[in-house]
């Protein structure tokens, strides 16, 4: 039976192997020769490091290792190897290989949540009928980096050729033009077991960004640069509890849809990234099918883990626990 856990040294991957330790499971980690000393650090929770020189030379590695080790995917892997490798990895994974595939494509995505029955901002596919404050955001998950605001068609086209240029994009597909929907931002962690057949909460994040979050300190009577949106941190918040069973109901309508979609239920972590308006509505503008790095705010365990299960949890811990409970039936649950 699959029983070693192994993840690029890089996005969540401490608290994955933390986890790991803590439910007695054997723990490796990819790691890039540059940042090797930095892990080394924490060689009391990792049994084996493999090295390479960029993570881009990951999928051979990962593809030589034996049945027994189960690949965690998070933000870097997807970003650093492509969807196209993960998604032809030998490798099994910990998840819902087809929802990566999904989230990589912002109008699949748009899509996914709004059968889902989650409110959506509204898309404009046609930019001359930009009426309202937009975003433009890429494709991948490069956190953020170089998403930008626009309030009519030629602002648009022109950040569009911007991210063009610095090939951030290789054409104008690659993004997509949304409304901004102003309000407080919350992403919502859960977590799906198929021991238990439910869709936990995990946690509750807000992410922190430049340069958007530090024009709040220049003063209104100042020029001010464009806001961008390079997620560089995170930061805990608890949601009032009237909204938490509107937030679990959220959870739990994605994984259904996850179901209808692939065939499978999503397995293990994911996360809904909304904007809460001030009449109470939430509006969900992206979401990750796979572990996100708001969690690492939550190493002892958040809140709603210590209400589920009246000790730390965390959502690496969470994984590990998730893979021995199931045992033989794993198996079934590997993608």
């Amino acid at each position: 039976m699959p029983n070693k856990l192994i993840t690029l040294a890089s996005h969540s991957s401490l608290q994955i192997v933390h986890g790991a330790k803590m439910e007695g499971l054997s723990t490796s980690l990819v790691v890039e020769r540059r940042r090797l000393n930095f892990y080394k650090r924490y060689s009391n929770l990792v049994d084996e490091f493999y090295i390479v020189n960029e993570f881009k030379e990951g999928s051979k590695l990962l593809n030589s290792l034996g049945d027994e080790y189960i690949l965690i995917p998070h933000g870097s892997l997807i970003e650093y190897l492509g969807v196209g490798e993960v998604m032809n990895l030998r490798i099994k994974i910990f998840g819902n290989r087809k929802l990566i595939e999904i989230e990589s494509n912002q109008y699949d995505k748009m899509n996914f949540l709004k059968n889902a029955g989650i409110m959506i901002p509204q898309i404009f596919n046609n930019y001359t009928k930009i009426d309202k404050t937009v975003i433009v955001k890429l494709s991948g998950a490069k956190g953020g980096k170089g998403y930008f605001i626009a309030k009519n068609e030629e602002e648009v086209r022109k950040g569009l050729k911007k991210a063009i240029d610095l090939g951030l994009i290789k054409n104008t597909k690659e993004a997509i033009v949304q409304e901004y929907v102003f309000g407080v931002p919350m992403y919502f962690h859960y977590f799906y077991s198929p021991y238990y057949d439910r869709v936990e909460l995990t946690g509750i994040d807000i992410r922190y960004e430049t340069n958007v979050d530090g024009l709040k300190r220049i003063p209104d009577a100042l020029d001010k640069p464009l806001p961008s949106f390079v997620v560089v941190g995170n930061i805990p918040v608890i949601a009032r509890e009237s909204l938490l069973p509107k937030i679990i109901e959220m959870g739990e309508s994605l994984n259904k849809e996850a179901i209808r979609r692939t065939g499978k239920p999503i397995t293990g972590p994911y996360c809904i990234e909304t904007i809460i308006k001030d009449d109470g509505q939430i509006v969900a503008f992206e979401f990750s099918g796979r572990i996100v790095a708001g969690t690492n705010l939550y190493i002892n365990g958040s809140p709603y883990t210590w209400l589920e299960w009246g000790e730390q949890m965390s959502v690496g811990r969470r994984i590990a626990k998730e893979i021995k409970l199931l045992g033989n039936d794993l198996v079934h649950y590997l993608d």
